[in-house]
């Protein structure tokens, strides 16, 4: 890459405008929605509609992967995400990238698919040391998680030799889902870290003892034995999802054995508004029946609920649709529960999209920079308006494409000239 790193995309086009670092998120300017109110969604993709279907009238907070630039691509949606910044779970900034994590409150989403963001924020799954690394290069073990590399996994630069270069002790920072069948983090992006003041991780509780006070989440067995009950959620239990500190240095590193620092719940069910009708798009976290499992942590009462395509499909791990109101228990009740409609973060065919004005081009390597994100138009390209000559410096095109052989840029398929 000229800039290589393909997560960058905002930053770099922040500095050229000269806006302040706190302000990076404006360059990735567009795409629509109301603004602000007090009601609040939860799930891959939630929020309320009018009768019209425009979502005129409510906010929204979608969760979801990066998959491109130009305003923040996120499930299919793109958020102008102007003055607003990216702040991780501790609060502090950050810089977007393709493959990230995040979570997008925003007004709501109009029938184009567009919607103005009002907060940002990136949870990855796991902040910890390798363990171990497949000699295929295409897993690794990192904080007992066995975390897999998928052929749309995006590597920031410092990986440019594949994970495969990682030794046992380097620290990694991992985006990405679980597999429900195997149980691994299926990556989305990948980083390497220099140092880090705490390790992190996301998952689903198991094999709680409330005696030892213990659990496990995958492979890792976490101590809570440090934090003052108050400080424990009243809800752990087995299923639930929780986002955990902890220290860097292990109570048995050869039992796996980890030390919290925090507990904190995932999923948003306890800042949804009672009552608000919502729509929600993800994945089944947590399976009793079809009628009855948790998108995302977010539980979904579907006794009531219509099934248009079956209920078949209903399972653990599938991506679902859900239309409903949300209680006061925290509850989707659904209405309507189907397979979930086709989207850019969905499945192994995610290909990332990018908008805007190139601003450098390498000729002899076939590669542009655009939103900070160098894209090669070596092989097979389809042209839309254009050819390979108008890449310039200056040009205005809309990118869309997979990831590079190296992982850390984007190979184009389509590239299409805008005016």
């Amino acid at each position: 890459m000229t800039s290589s790193r393909l997560p960058t995309a905002c930053s770099r086009r922040a500095a050229l405008a000269t806006l302040v670092s706190s302000a990076f998120v404006a360059a990735c300017g567009g795409g629509g929605g109301d603004a602000a109110t007090s009601a609040t969604t939860t799930g891959t993709t939630s929020g309320s509609t009018t009768s019209s279907g425009t979502g005129s009238t409510a906010s929204v907070l979608t969760q979801g992967t990066v998959t491109g630039f130009g305003s923040v691509i996120v499930n299919g949606v793109r958020f102008d995400d102007s003055g607003v910044d990216a702040l991780d779970d501790d609060g502090r900034k950050q810089v977007l990238g393709l493959g990230m994590s995040v979570e997008v409150s925003s007004g709501s989403i109009d029938d184009s698919r567009n919607a103005r963001a009002h907060a940002l924020r990136v949870g990855a799954q796991l902040l910890g040391p390798v363990a171990s690394v497949a000699a295929d290069g295409l897993s690794l073990v990192a904080l007992g998680q066995t975390v897999d590399v998928s052929d749309t996994t995006v590597l920031d630069d410092s990986l440019s030799a594949g994970i495969a270069s990682l030794v046992a002790g380097d620290l990694v920072e991992v985006h990405g889902t679980t597999d429900a069948s195997t149980g691994h983090l299926v990556a989305t992006r990948i980083e390497q870290k220099a140092s880090a003041t705490a390790y992190k991780l996301r998952g689903t509780v198991a094999a709680l003892d409330t005696t030892a006070r213990t659990f496990q989440i995958g492979g890792a067995t976490i101590s809570y034995a440090g934090l003052d009950s108050a400080l424990v959620p009243a809800t752990l239990a087995d299923g639930v999802l929780l986002r955990v500190t902890l220290a860097t240095t292990p109570l048995d590193a050869a039992a796996g054995l980890w030390q919290a620092t925090s507990l904190g719940l995932r999923g948003a069910a306890t800042t949804v508004a009672t009552g608000t009708a919502t729509e929600v798009r993800g994945s089944i976290t947590a399976f009793t029946s079809a009628t009855a499992f948790s998108i995302d942590g977010l539980v979904v009462d579907a006794s009531a609920a219509t099934f248009p395509d079956g209920s078949s499909g209903i399972v653990l791990g599938a991506r679902v649709e859900v239309h409903g109101t949300v209680n006061a228990s925290g509850v989707l009740v659904a209405t309507r529960v189907e397979p979930a409609r086709a989207d850019a973060s969905a499945g192994r065919t995610r290909h990332f999209e990018l908008h805007g004005a190139i601003t450098a081009v390498d000729s002899a390597a076939q590669t542009f920079t655009l939103r900070g994100v160098t894209v090669s138009y070596a092989g097979t390209v389809e042209y839309v308006d254009g050819t390979a000559a108008g890449l310039v410096v200056g040009a205005r095109v809309e990118v869309r494409g997979g990831v590079g052989s190296t992982r850390t840029l984007v190979q184009a398929s389509r590239i299409r000239f805008e005016t």
